[in-house]
């Protein structure tokens, strides 16, 4: 169930698998990943707990938090679990290098928020 009080749980979730696929990528490059099983499930895992939790929100806070785009994020967690087949490496970099930065400030800001709304 989708509730707004999670939603500071969820954010949490979101924001520490962007850290962990930062760590992850630190020092590699896109051979290292291609070459890595290991490196490759834990980034897909990562991009998949964000997609999940990114689905989880609540609706009301997708709603009001509109600079991100979450239905992309989501979108992507289907293709990660369900077409495992077609994943690209490159993709997967690039979601890391280029994606994840960009969200991140939304991420804190929202976490931020939240936090001061619960004082």
């Amino acid at each position: 169930m989708r509730e707004p009080i999670r939603d500071l749980g969820r954010l949490e979730h979101i924001l520490e698998q962007i850290d962990n696929a930062e760590e992850f990528v630190a020092g590699k490059s896109l051979v290292d990943l291609q070459g890595d099983k290991v490196l490759q499930y834990a980034l897909i895992k990562s991009i998949e707990i964000i997609g999940e939790a990114s689905y989880m929100l609540s609706l009301e806070f997708k709603e009001q938090h509109t600079d991100v785009a979450w239905n992309q994020i989501i979108k992507m967690r289907h293709v990660l679990v369900h077409g495992y087949y077609h994943i690209s490496l490159p993709v997967v970099w690039s979601i890391v290098h280029d994606d994840l930065p960009q969200l991140r400030p939304y991420i804190v800001q929202y976490i931020e928020e939240l936090r001061k709304g619960q004082s």
